[in-house]
């Protein structure tokens, strides 16, 4: 009795001490996802979502929804995608309002089908499907959206150079976990904020791969849209934008770029701070991420910081909604939607939010460019390509178009018309080392607002080709 005793103990020893290996495909699969409250339809792709801990002294982890393509993954890259703010969640707005396969209805409580998410692929055209990817979702830093630390500091010491390291750590566990995808071909994407984590991830990655015979994370390159990139570009495209469009006097406009053309966009001046204000008085209440569609009634303020986030439209072929936003807020914080999406309840009171003002002001570290990143892996090899939505008045065209000046690239290809269903989706031009493209009509979300261009955006990246010319079909 005694040696069955002792067997016990060194049995309990050896599950404590960690010497136990856990199957990595046993961990994915208690990630599964197996049927989501208010999904009335079934679906063929496997999706997980859970936790990935990147630090173990502080207990910080990250939180992910990952969505295998729905033909064929094991031929598809992986793609990142992350949200900006900083502190907003890639869950409630790439995901929940863009790209991913599920959207909210009105109610908060019941989904529906985006036929245009990265990992469908739906083309009505050849009434087919085609995924351009697998997609993964990361709220990140900790303190977003389901994301946390059991260390409350850690909450407001974020900052741009822990959330690449944190997010570098994620991925080489979150592969472990899911084995299949080393080496697979990978890409990061995002929006917004996220015009500082993509290029600062990939250069984290760049740099943590040179001199590995085997490189885990195959990253092949990354793409941005609206994103924030150089404060003084961002600034002189901006405020030229709002006057250009009649949204801003002629006053203000030359106040604004007196005052705020050398100030951080993240963290501008109280003078600056001042003469936004004023630019936003004059705005009145427009969606300033989305300028010629109508904003939801809750009242927002864009220009005071990058923050807070207007709530924009509803998807093509659905009636109009802009209060997209508000959805997520019901239906993420529901009990049984967490409980399906395998969240840690850290405590009663916890209430999931869109967009933290607790990761937002604490806030440590902001560069205010990342051009010299762009300029190490341009040299790097990697395909970049920047798109823009040309109705955005955050970070607009012409912020982006200044910024990609500023990094005197040859030009391949010159500026042309790029084409969907025979229309003018856009326009694009090609350099060396990176691509450059608008989306008509589209906002700040581009896939929100111009999702089947979007998709058509993302498969022309991940496919390192040209954006689609105009067809010309012959009469005979």
């Amino acid at each position: 009795m005694l040696n069955l005793i002792w067997i016990f103990v060194v049995l309990g020893l050896f599950f404590i001490s960690g010497s136990f290996s856990v199957n990595p495909n046993a961990q994915n699969q208690l990630d599964r996802v197996s049927k989501l409250p208010g999904q009335g339809f079934n679906v063929n792709f496997a999706h997980y979502s859970g936790y990935v801990t990147v630090n173990k002294e502080s207990e910080r982890a990250l939180f992910y929804w990952f969505f295998e393509a729905v033909d064929d993954p094991s031929s598809k890259p992986l793609v990142l995608w992350l949200n900006g703010g900083p502190g907003c969640s890639s869950i409630a707005f790439g995901l929940a309002e863009e790209l991913g396969p599920f959207h909210i209805e009105k109610d908060g409580k019941t989904l529906y089908w985006n036929p245009y998410s990265w990992n469908l692929g739906w083309s009505l055209t050849q009434l087919s499907v085609s995924a351009a990817a697998n997609v993964l979702f990361l709220d990140s830093p900790v303190g977003v959206g389901f994301s946390y630390s059991n260390t409350s500091s850690d909450h407001l010491n974020n900052g741009d150079t822990r959330t690449a390291a944190d997010s570098l750590v994620f991925l080489l566990k979150w592969l472990e976990r899911f084995p299949e995808y080393k080496g697979r071909e990978f890409y990061i994407s995002g929006e917004s904020y996220a015009g500082h984590y993509v290029p600062q991830l990939s250069q984290a990655i760049v740099r943590h791969n040179h001199g590995l015979k085997t490189q885990v994370i195959n990253l092949k390159g990354f793409m941005v849209g609206n994103a924030l990139t150089d404060d003084y570009n961002d600034h002189l495209g901006l405020f030229q934008f709002m006057w250009s469009a009649g949204m801003i006097s002629d006053q203000t406009y030359k106040q604004a770029n007196a005052l705020c053309h050398d100030q951080s966009y993240w963290r501008p001046s109280e003078q600056c701070d001042k003469i936004l204000d004023q630019a936003n008085e004059e705005i009145g209440n427009i969606d300033s991420y989305s300028i010629f569609t109508p904003a939801c009634t809750a009242k927002f303020s864009i220009l005071n910081h990058m923050l807070r986030k207007s709530n924009s439209i509803g998807h093509l072929r659905r009636s109009y909604d802009p209060c997209t936003e508000q959805h997520s807020k019901i239906y993420f914080n529901l009990p049984e939607v967490q409980n399906a999406l395998h969240v840690h309840k850290r405590n009663s009171s916890f209430k999931w939010v869109t967009c933290s003002e607790e990761v937002s002001s604490g806030w440590k570290d902001s560069p205010k460019s990342v051009l010299d990143v762009y300029r190490e892996l341009i040299k790097s090899g990697l395909r970049i390509w920047v798109f823009s939505g040309d109705t955005d008045a955050v970070i607009p065209v012409t912020s982006t178009r200044y910024s990609i000046d500023a990094l005197k690239l040859p030009t391949v290809a010159p500026w042309r018309a790029w084409y969907d269903d025979g229309q003018v989706g856009g326009w694009t031009q090609e350099y060396k080392g990176l691509t450059f493209v608008t989306v008509r009509g589209a906002g700040h979300e581009v896939a929100l607002h111009r999702p089947k261009q979007a998709l058509t955006l993302v498969k022309s990246f991940l496919a390192g080709i040209s954006m689609p010319s105009l067809e010309l079909i012959s009469d005979s």
